[in-house]
């Protein structure tokens, strides 16, 4: 059985994407983002939402593993920051239901979804600027960086929160990712 890790990073909705997963039956641990990247043995990661950049812990150190990254809300603007991208404020700032547009029906993680689907994101601060490597893989109204990939890396991130029921296609999200784990 795949087995994946979410790295706590202190976020609301971080017991929810672990729910998710398990709901969808994989083996799924919470660790905390303070966790040594050595002690880590799962076949893919998720780095949850949270309040705050500066409280991640170690996730730059998680990006080494080599294993599958999904990056949600906070999780993929330190994806996006320790691998070279820009991360700012957010226009609109809390969270809101939003239109996104994907941009790459290619893509292993979203490609699958409709071409337009509604979620549920907080753009307090979003990624202005996708890091060497990545793609734009989703972009709305409010955000130009929806979602992000780097399939050659195994590295994604999406703005909005799969996990949460607000979200259209949050488990199609969830079972694309783990397709990348097995």
């Amino acid at each position: 059985m795949t087995r994946i890790d979410v790295v706590d990073n202190h976020g609301q909705f971080t017991h929810l994407e672990q729910r998710a997963l398990r709901d969808i039956g994989v083996d799924v641990e919470l660790v905390d983002n303070e966790t040594p990247p050595a002690d880590i043995e799962a076949d893919g990661l998720v780095l949850s939402g949270g309040p705050d950049i500066d409280d991640i812990g170690r996730c730059p150190d998680y990006l080494e593993l080599d294993v599958p990254v999904l990056g949600i809300c906070l999780g993929m603007q330190l994806v996006a920051q320790e691998l070279g991208g820009t991360v700012g404020p957010g226009d609109y700032g809390g969270y809101a239901d939003v239109t996104v547009e994907i941009t790459d029906d290619t893509d292993p993680l979203v490609g699958s979804l409709a071409p337009e689907t509604r979620v549920w994101a907080s753009h307090a601060d979003e990624v202005k600027e996708v890091p060497p490597g990545f793609i734009r893989t989703g972009r709305s109204d409010v955000c130009g960086v929806e979602a992000m990939s780097d399939a050659e890396r195994d590295i994604y991130g999406v703005q909005w929160h799969p996990e949460v029921s607000h979200t259209e296609e949050g488990e199609a999200v969830f079972r694309n990712f783990l397709a990348r784990c097995e």
